[in-house]
């Protein structure tokens, strides 16, 4: 009964711990008056879907948003809005770029090298496509070709806590296994490259209360952290823990399916979000 025992996990609750954080900003800032200047080149600014769309754009509160390109220079210079495979293909580049850049900061806060890490989870939904962004990543930094990788799609807003709950799960298992689990987890969007897509919705829109209010309110980013379970914790004696995991979980709140929506269609990457409604 002893050996039997002993066999057994010593508690059913693993001991999680996240051991680094990176983030990371490409390198310009777009204000108000930015997307103003961009519609009075492209847009007649006399249509009641534009009028809305800058009115919205003024009153929105937010002083700056980052940019992965400024609107001076690539899509938003030329004269009709990038296509999907234009998207698709900047996005494998700069977004990748940005991605590994921010993963870099993690690993280097939480003192691991790129060939420890045994599991990556990435998510993305300004992207698509075989291979997924997350190979890449892995492959621009070198990390172990046996790496398990998970891809989420299909998430919006709610990308960072989906890959903690992932990296969780496979921690968790991991520990049942007794096995270590140091996890590199990763986020990246650039929406600011669909803004000539979504001006050109507002400008052919008719009805100003279903305007899509997407260009004013996104930007471009990448974020990414390091999470350990308790057996990689006992192996790497130089990883401290910044926080300890305790639990996750998902809910989905009925009714809300259409309050926004994010597809892909021949013009470009198309966003939806709570359409503004008439008074």
């Amino acid at each position: 009964m002893q050996i039997l025992l002993d066999m057994q996990p010593k508690s059913l609750t693993p001991a999680l711990y996240i051991t680094g954080l990176g983030s990371q900003y490409p390198p310009y800032l777009l204000g108000p008056k930015d997307l103003d200047k961009l519609a009075a080149r492209f847009c007649d600014l006399s249509r009641p879907g534009i009028k809305k769309l800058l009115q919205v754009n003024r009153s929105t509160g937010i002083e700056t948003r980052s940019a992965i390109q400024p609107y001076e220079a690539g899509f938003a210079t030329q004269k009709d809005p990038p296509s999907i495979s234009d998207i698709d293909q900047f996005f494998r580049q700069a977004g990748v770029d940005l991605a590994v850049q921010a993963c870099q900061k993690a690993l280097k806060d939480a003192n691991i090298a790129p060939e420890q890490i045994t599991h990556t989870v990435g998510v993305t939904c300004t992207n698509q496509g075989n291979p997924g962004y997350d190979f890449h990543v892995a492959r621009q930094l070198n990390l172990p070709l046996n790496v398990d990788r998970t891809l989420l799609h299909g998430v919006g807003c709610a990308g960072g806590l989906s890959i903690m709950r992932a990296a969780a799960q496979i921690a968790g298992g991991a520990s049942l296994r007794r096995k270590p689990a140091r996890i590199l987890a990763f986020a990246c969007e650039l929406c600011t490259p669909n803004v000539r897509h979504y001006l050109s919705m507002a400008e052919l829109g008719t009805n100003s209360g279903q305007v899509n209010i997407a260009a004013t309110l996104f930007s471009d980013a990448a974020a990414a952290f390091v999470l350990c379970n308790e057996y990689a914790m006992a192996q790497d004696t130089q990883v401290t823990a910044q926080f300890e995991l305790l639990e996750w979980g998902c809910d989905l709140v009925a009714g809300t399916a259409e309050h926004m929506t994010f597809y892909s269609d021949i013009d470009g990457l198309s966003i939806v979000v709570c359409p503004l409604k008439k008074p």
